[in-house]
C-alpha cells in the first residue's frame, strides 16, 4: 500500500496526472459513503473485486491522508470550478479531526438482526448470450440444478456449447476432470417456453437492456413461478422497481448484477428497491456466498457502486486528454499506481458504445454537467471505433 501511496504523491508529471483523475473518484466514493447508500466495505470490495483495483477508494483515501485527498481538490477545484471538486463534507470533516473512514464505519456500524434466508435450489436463468450462459455455468457448477430459457433450440444449445468449452479448458489446465465435466453438464436443462421455470427457486434473467422487453418477462414470470420464488434481474442500468411493478410480488424482486465473464468475476452487486424483502436480500447474498462469489449491497439507482464509480472517472480520463496530455501518458500514469489497467485500455476493453451509454445514464439521472459525455468518447462512438470487439478503439488492436 505505501508504493501507491508514495507514486500518488509523487512530486513527477505522472503523479500529477494520477491524482488529477483519482481525487475526484475518490471524492464520488466519499459522498456515496457520505450519503448513506453503501457501507465502507461494500463500497471498497465493490472496485477490487468488480475491477480489480489493489485498494478501495475509502481504504486508499485514508492511506493517504484525508487532508492530502481534501487539499488536492480544493486546488483541483480552483482550476476547474466544477463543483465535483468540492471535497465532500465528512472529507473535510475527517481533515480537520485527524480521523479516517475506517474510524467513521466502526462508529456508525449497526447490529443488523439477521432476518433469515431460506434454501435455494433449483435455478432458472433466461438468456442465451455471453453473461447467461456465464451464470448458468456458474450455478451449475456449485451443485444448482440449472433449467436455462433460450428463445429457440440454436441459441439454448449454444449456451451448453459455450459452458462445455470452458470446462474442457478447466480439464486442460488441471482443474477439472471428465467426471466433474459430466456432473455440470448433467444438471442443465434447455428449454424454449418460460413455462419451464415454473418450480425453480430463483430465476435471473439476462436479457437485452430494454426495460419493455424486461417488463413483458417480469409479468410472464409473476405467472408462471410458485409463489415465494425470488425473480432477479441482472440489469446494470434500468430500475429494479420498475422491474418489481411488472408483478404481483414486489417484495420477491430483486437486482443480481454480475459481472463479466461472470464464472471468472467474483463480484455481484446485490441491488434492493424499496419493495425488496430483507428475507429475499438475506437469501440472495447468501446465494451468491455458496457459489464463491463476493455480495455487496446497494440501492435501486443509477449505476449501482462500480458503474457510477468507475466510468466518471474514465471520461475524465477522455476530457483529459482532450486538454493536451497524451493517451499513453494517462495510460502508464494510472498504471503505475498498481491499477490493471489505463483508463483508455479499459475504455476499449470494456467498449466505448457501451461505455457511452452508461455515462448518458449517469448523466440523466444525477445531472452533473461534469459528467457530461467527452466530445472524443462521442466521436469514437460515431466512427465505429468501439474498443477491441472492432479492432480499433482510442488505441488500434
Amino acid at each position: 500500500m505505501q508504493e501507491i501511496v508514495d507514486r500518488v504523491m509523487a512530486e513527477d508529471e505522472a503523479a500529477g496526472i494520477a491524482r488529477r483523475l483519482l481525487f475526484p473518484y475518490l471524492n464520488h466514493a466519499a459522498t456515496m459513503f457520505e450519503s448513506g447508500y453503501a457501507t465502507k466495505d461494500d463500497i471498497d470490495a465493490a472496485m477490487r473485486f468488480g475491477c480489480g483495483y489493489p485498494i478501495g477508494p475509502l481504504d486508499l483515501i485514508d492511506a493517504l491522508g484525508a487532508r492530502a485527498v481534501a487539499d488536492g481538490l480544493a486546488h483541483l477545484h480552483d482550476e476547474t470550478d466544477d463543483q465535483l471538486h468540492v471535497p465532500a463534507p465528512l472529507l473535510g470533516r475527517l481533515a480537520a479531526s485527524e480521523s479516517t473512514f475506517a474510524d467513521e464505519a466502526a462508529a456508525s456500524a449497526t447490529a443488523d438482526s439477521p432476518v433469515g434466508h431460506h434454501a435455494v435450489g433449483k435455478v432458472g436463468v433466461v438468456g442465451t448470450g455471453t453473461m447467461a450462459s456465464g451464470i448458468v455455468e456458474v450455478f451449475a457448477k456449485a451443485g444448482h440444478d440449472v433449467v436455462y430459457v433460450g428463445r429457440t433450440d440454436e441459441k439454448a444449445q449454444a449456451v451448453q456449447a459455450r459452458i462445455e468449452k470452458n470446462l474442457d479448458r478447466a480439464i486442460a489446465k488441471g482443474k477439472l476432470d471428465e467426471s466433474g465435466k459430466s456432473d455440470v453438464l448433467d444438471r442443465l436443462t434447455a428449454a424454449t417456453e418460460r413455462e419451464a421455470l415454473g418450480d425453480v427457486d430463483i430465476v435471473v434473467e439476462a436479457i437485452a437492456e430494454d426495460l419493455d422487453v424486461k417488463l413483458q418477462l417480469f409479468s410472464d414470470l409473476d405467472r408462471i413461478c410458485k409463489p415465494g420464488a425470488i425473480l432477479a434481474t441482472t440489469t446494470s442500468s434500468l430500475s429494479i422497481a420498475d422491474c418489481a411493478e411488472a408483478t404481483s410480488r414486489p417484495a420477491d424482486v430483486i437486482g443480481m448484477h454480475f459481472f463479466n465473464p461472470a464464472p471468472v468475476m467474483k463480484l455481484v452487486e446485490v441491488v434492493t428497491a424499496d419493495g425488496t424483502s430483507r428475507e429475499v436480500a438475506d437469501t440472495v447474498k447468501s446465494l451468491c456466498l455458496d457459489v464463491g462469489k463476493h455480495p455487496v449491497s446497494c440501492g435501486d439507482r443509477a449505476g449501482f457502486i462500480v458503474n457510477a464509480l468507475l466510468f466518471p472517472y474514465l471520461n475524465d480520463a477522455v476530457t483529459l486528454h482532450e486538454s493536451g496530455v497524451p493517451m499513453g501518458d494517462i495510460d502508464e500514469a494510472l498504471k503505475a499506481t498498481r491499477l490493471p489497467m489505463g483508463p483508455f485500455e479499459l475504455l476499449d476493453v470494456v467498449g466505448n458504445d457501451v461505455s457511452l451509454a452508461i455515462q448518458r445514464t449517469l448523466v440523466s439521472a444525477f445531472g452533473h454537467p461534469g459528467w457530461q459525455p467527452a466530445a472524443s468518447l462521442e466521436k469514437v462512438v460515431a466512427e465505429g471505433r468501439l474498443g477491441r470487439k472492432t479492432g480499433e478503439g482510442f488505441h488500434t488492436y
